[in-house]
């Protein structure tokens, strides 16, 4: 099969580009996804997103043992259908800190300032509240919906964002505009009630082009490298044969923080030492491949509830024939929302000016002996309560993957290295400490029965403690094929691989440095810009000055 473009992976920045790329009727496109179809019901139903953990819509990677943390080795789940992680998140609608941007532009990367990405994050929008006073920073018309939570909310939401007030984190109603720092509910990725991937958004109402071809459970085994040009990819398909499709134009990967440097491992490119002791020929040493991982960590914060507001008691039998009622009959009740529902941003003294904490609330705890597995409902509580999660947005603790054998269906081997840095450990402690005050707030007395995490918080080393038991990573890996132009970067600032031409990478792994929030909404935005970069067309950057966004002035470049 011969191809111009072959997109390698269709989660949540590849259904962007494969969608982007298609939109030319001159060129053929083919997007290969090692996963099923969408079809699983619970991907549809926002509520339902726990219960994708450990399916066959999850590659349910795990890390290696974490020394800093006792030892323990921490789940890792990745959207292994249509629509990627996007099919399986929490669906929060967050694009980071306009300097998280402008620092991929101060090292070097041309055309990556906030000014210049934000067009990309307007053009995929479809914002549900923000109107046209607001297309500064939002998008009317694009293809991904974006919205509140507006069939369901519960009153710890309110009390959360009135006890932030309380402590002194101002209000903030849209943390995607021209501040972050604050307080306030989330937006979210989801459209009458069900979820909004990029499956649905960008992949479903084009499949009747006939120059885009979508192959699900197609394994890619390798890119096919010839005189330093990606050629092609060799694939498994479902039925166990391996194929070969051939690219004329590009092949761009889109599999990922943990799969894309994997790719470029079993194809021959990457860190010469690990190519050949696993027997593959090396094509070309990059030994930035697999290095520069960077995730986000949460660890809870919760109490029970002196009255039935929150969403545990939905956890019981009769709860969750209510809820079902509720989202078949009606629309409504807490299977139409992300199990998320309200957030904030903060700003330590360890980065005034500049948030480095994130908030994460939701009206469910996990209860206080450590035993409840976070990514099964079965295990939790059934009375009600709530829990903030202090999140580690910039850490400063990086790991690297790396693969276990030149066997493609082998899981990469991910070593993190979580929380061996010292001033992630310290800034976690603050954050700890930061939400203890704000579930103390007045806004939350007529709810707060009894907080339970972390038991014993009297010592900074107590606190310690309860972050070793129970500290999670958010799923936010990125940066492991990273863009720049030192000894260490992977792809330039065009997302083109170095050293090898037709060659491009479309995802998490490019980000030099983590960006301060939920990664799903930038991805898409990287997805968004990789088909403009492609194609040789850009956005025009937003003027400082403007008052207001005014088109989109596609030019040639």
């Amino acid at each position: 099969m011969k191809f111009d473009y072959i997109v390698v992976g269709a989660g949540s920045a590849g259904c962007v580009v494969a969608n982007r790329l298609s939109a030319d009727p001159s060129v053929s496109v083919l997007l290969l996804e090692a996963g099923g179809p969408d079809k699983k019901m619970e991907i549809h139903i926002p509520g339902a997103y726990s219960k994708l953990n450990r399916t066959a819509v999850d590659w349910g990677f795990w890390t290696e043992p974490q020394a800093a943390i006792g030892g323990r080795k921490l789940y890792l789940p990745r959207g292994k259908t249509l629509g990627g992680c996007s099919s399986t998140n929490a669906m929060a609608y967050i694009r980071g800190n306009r300097e998280d941007y402008n620092d991929w532009a101060r090292l070097g990367n041309a055309g990556w300032q906030y000014e210049e990405v934000l067009p990309y994050f307007i053009r995929s929008e479809h914002n549900e509240q923000f109107s046209q006073l607001d297309a500064r920073y939002h998008g009317q018309g694009g293809p991904l919906n974006v919205t509140y939570a507006t069939r369901f909310r519960t009153p710890l939401a309110e009390a959360f964002v009135e006890a932030c007030k309380q402590t002194g984190i101002p209000e903030n109603h849209d943390m995607n505009g021209a501040g972050q720092e604050g307080a306030g509910f989330f937006q979210f990725t989801i459209k009458d009630g069900r979820r909004h991937s990029t499956a649905s958004a960008f992949l479903k109402p084009i499949l009747n082009r006939p120059n885009l071809t979508i192959l699900t459970h197609a394994h890619t085994r390798q890119v096919l490298i010839e005189n330093d040009r990606a050629v092609g990819v060799e694939y498994l398909t479902g039925k166990n044969t391996t194929e070969k499709a051939y690219a004329h134009r590009e092949v761009i990967l889109s599999a990922g923080s943990f799969q894309s440097p994997q790719l470029l491992m079993l194809s021959g490119v990457g860190p010469a030492d690990t190519l050949r002791r696993q027997g593959i020929p090396v094509k070309r040493e990059l030994p930035g491949v697999g290095e520069n991982l960077q995730d986000h960590l949460f660890i809870g914060v919760n109490s029970l509830c002196t009255q039935p507001v929150g969403t545990n008691h939905y956890l019981k039998p009769l709860g969750q024939v209510k809820s079902l009622m509720q989202y078949f009959l009606y629309h409504r009740g807490p299977l139409t929302v992300s199990p998320l529902e309200a957030n904030a941003f903060l700003c330590t003294d360890d980065s005034p000016g500049r948030v480095d904490l994130q908030f994460q609330f939701a009206p469910i705890h996990n209860g206080d002996d450590y035993s409840v597995d976070i990514y099964d409902l079965n295990t939790y509580p059934r009375t009600d309560g709530y829990i903030i999660l202090p999140t580690l947005l910039r850490p400063k603790s990086v790991g690297n993957v790396s693969i276990r054998s030149a066997n493609p269906l082998d899981a990469p081997v991910i070593q993190p290295n979580f929380l061996t840095a010292e001033a992630d450990r310290r800034l976690l402690i603050k954050g700890v400490r930061r939400a203890l005050e704000v579930m103390q707030a007045g806004a939350f007395q007529p709810y707060c029965r009894r907080i339970q995490t972390p038991p014993d918080h009297s010592s900074d080393d107590a606190i310690w403690q309860h972050i070793v038991r129970q500290v999670e990573t958010v799923y936010h890996p990125v940066g492991t094929c990273k863009m720049g132009n030192d000894e260490m970067a992977v792809v330039d600032d065009e997302l083109r691989v170095h050293g090898i031409e037709g060659l491009r990478i479309a995802d998490a792994s490019i980000m030099p440095t983590i960006v301060s929030g939920n990664t799903n909404a930038p991805v898409i935005m990287i997805g968004e810009k990789a088909a403009d970069l492609v194609m040789g067309h850009r956005l025009a950057p937003i003027a400082k000055s403007e008052p207001g966004y005014p088109g989109y002035a596609q030019q040639s470049q």
